[in-house]
């Protein structure tokens, strides 16, 4: 099916099976978006997709992200039982649906991969190497193998998570093991104090970011002189339990700390994320994944409300009601939502699985904020 999409602003994007075109010729359907802007999807490069059912949790701050796990296992036992009744495939569903109704195709799940995502998941969630930290991950030496992911795709590890004199060893210490040398994409390093700035520059390595989830546990982020060093940054959401809500909250955090211009902002869930993580470079050139996004208000300023189409691999995951008809044409079974006042189309069981959650832990409404 080749399907044409316009924006109000003159663009237009092509669409034949999971690839973009060029956009001319014979199309079975076109559609005039209206006024706002065709996107490439984002990329979320740091999520726990099976985590984002449960509320913020915890009395912050905290020196590290160890002493809030001790703690939240402590004192919220009654908090975390009551969430960890979902079924993990819908806690997986839910996941999904915070990420598309804030723009992302592509989310990276910083946890053991799950068969679900080979079957037919609602968005790209790519195999890469993960380990979940220098103190808590069992098996180091099998993770960086691979254990099922490539040998060679990148390494995820939460690193130097806190900021205190332990955080920042953990930076001395992976380095020691050689992890800079392995495509290493550590996640947080907000304990990067000196010694760590002078080391990392000559790993050249990337980072993500998740500014706001930094912020909930420590009342700080990475460093000022870590963000705006030049190294690739990625930016990542973290889960509900510590992070703002969505992707283009994280972006709206990031760009009121002013630690990097607007336009590293977009490639930090763009082509940075992609380049750093081995995936396609987000585009809306033909030859191209068709994962197009079209936002009603500009990126920075844009809320899920705004987020008016989302497709994955060509296919409508997410959107206006007044697009049925290409859900109808592509063979999408959806399900409505209102969000922000806007009634919205989303691909079934999305809406039901988030009503379980919302019954479940009210305040995760805020994805839809």
């Amino acid at each position: 099916m080749r399907i044409l999409l316009r924006s109000g602003d003159g663009h237009a994007v092509a669409i034949e099976g999971s690839q973009l075109v060029e956009p001319w010729g014979d199309f079975d359907y076109e559609l005039d978006l209206g006024p706002g802007e065709l996107r490439p999807g984002l990329i979320n490069a740091h999520d726990h997709l099976h985590r984002n059912h449960y509320p913020r949790l915890g009395s912050p701050p905290y020196p590290n992200a160890y002493a809030w796990g001790e703690d939240l296992h402590a004192r919220c036992g009654h908090a975390i039982a009551q969430a960890s009744v979902l079924p993990r495939r819908d806690a997986l569903l839910f996941g999904a649906l915070k990420n598309l109704v804030a723009g992302v195709t592509t989310a990276v799940h910083h946890d053991p991969w799950q068969p679900d995502f080979a079957e037919d998941f609602p968005l790209h969630v790519p195999h890469v190497r993960v380990a979940h930290s220098l103190r808590l991950e069992a098996d180091l030496a099998a993770r960086r193998l691979g254990d099922g992911a490539p040998r060679d795709a990148p390494l995820c590890i939460h690193l130097a998570e806190g900021i205190d004199a332990q955080s920042a060893l953990e930076i001395v210490a992976a380095d020691r093991l050689g992890l800079f040398e392995d495509r290493l994409v550590p996640v947080h390093l907000v304990g990067a104090d000196e010694p760590a700035l002078e080391l990392l520059p000559r790993a050249h390595t990337p980072f993500v970011w998740c500014p706001s989830s930094n912020l909930f546990l420590f009342g700080r982020s990475a460093p000022r002189e870590l963000v705006g060093s030049g190294r690739p940054v990625l930016l990542g959401s973290d889960s509900l339990l510590t992070g703002a809500g969505t992707i283009l909250d994280e972006l709206r955090v990031a760009r009121a700390l002013g630690y990097l211009p607007e336009c590293l902002l977009e490639e930090a869930v763009g082509a940075t994320a992609a380049r750093c993580l081995a995936l396609p470079v987000p585009t809306l050139d033909d030859a191209g994944q068709a994962d197009v996004v079209f936002f009603t208000r500009p990126l920075f300023a844009a809320h899920a409300c705004d987020v008016a189409l989302v497709l994955v691999g060509g296919r409508p995951r997410y959107g206006d009601r007044r697009f049925a008809r290409l859900f109808e044409l592509c063979n999408v079974p959806v399900e409505p939502m209102v969000v922000g006042g806007v009634e919205k189309l989303v691909i079934d069981p999305l809406a039901s699985v988030a009503n379980r959650v919302f019954a479940l832990s009210p305040e995760c409404r805020r994805i839809l904020e």
